[in-house]
């Protein structure tokens, strides 16, 4: 635990050619930049509009003018594909904000102090014993379906396993001699907490931000598909499968390509999860 809460100092500067070296993470990495690009520039990629009504072209399969198809309602399915992935992506990255920051905070609570460690503890066993998408949905349901709502629900699900990370890295670098020196020195807890503890736990806090981002792609894909999720006005990659479902017999590709998109995307973050954890875990790096 030593080496791993010290990892970010020992880390060399051409991490990224370190990572670009493992041929899975850096296809992880080469994908997950596509599919983000794909979606922040899904108006240059399409010519539709994802809410562009076509009852004539209603469920048209895949052909020169529609790549991927049509829905029930005659809108291209690439292009709500691809908006889709704005929504998705979105959701996710803002899960892992919110997860972290939450997260943090108790981590560094419960490993810091002492007398704070029991109680916080037994208050992320608590939740962590929930299934992950039982306790969204009671959470969802409590606040009302909303991307926002959606989001601070995910967050709230996910932070207990960033706590558990921060906390056991926390209680190894506050009994590490730069931090005694600092507390000799009279130097402020928040400072120690900061500029000591916080900037000791980025490594394992990036790799377990990179499996959280996958996870809340599944989650948030799962709570629109049971339609406690975003609004299906808003086109999710959640939202197009559920909308989809009544017609899988006659139109499997309202199902394929949403379904693709998911499983690409955190296919790609756990590749680049685990190429990160390998690269930034001294350890595991010296079998690299």
């Amino acid at each position: 635990m030593a080496a791993l809460a010290s990892s970010v100092q020992g880390k060399s500067p051409n991490l990224l050619i370190r990572l670009l070296a493992r041929p899975t993470a850096a296809a992880g990495l080469v994908v997950i930049t596509l599919v983000v690009l794909a979606a922040i520039f899904a108006p240059l990629l399409t010519p539709h509009s994802p809410s562009q009504l076509s009852i004539v072209n209603r469920l048209t399969a895949p052909n020169g003018q529609f790549w991927l198809g049509t829905d029930e309602l005659g809108r291209d399915i690439l292009t709500r594909v691809l908006y889709a992935g704005q929504t998705s992506l979105s959701v996710a990255f803002s899960v892992v904000i919110v997860s972290s920051l939450i997260g943090i905070v108790l981590g560094l609570v419960a490993g810091f102090f002492r007398k704070a460690d029991a109680p916080v503890s037994r208050v992320i066993d608590a939740m962590m014993a929930f299934p992950d998408i039982l306790l969204a949905i009671a959470l969802v349901a409590a606040l009302g379906a909303s991307a926002f709502n959606v989001v601070l629900a995910l967050g709230i699900v996910y932070a207990p396993r960033m706590a558990r990370v921060v906390r056991a890295s926390t209680l190894v670098i506050r009994e590490l001699p730069y931090v005694e020196a600092a507390r000799a020195l009279a130097v402020p807890t928040p400072v120690i907490l900061v500029r000591h503890v916080l900037r000791n736990v980025t490594s394992p806090l990036l790799v377990q931000g990179t499996f959280i981002f996958a996870q809340a792609i599944l989650a948030e894909a799962g709570l629109s598909f049971l339609g406690v999720g975003i609004s299906p006005d808003i086109p999710t990659w959640g939202t197009m499968i559920s909308a989809g479902r009544q017609f899988m017999n006659s139109a499997s590709w309202l199902l394929l390509y949403p379904g693709l998109a998911i499983v690409i995307t955190v296919l790609a973050l756990q590749l680049l999860g685990d190429g990160l954890r390998d690269l930034l875990d001294p350890r595991l790096a010296k079998d690299i």
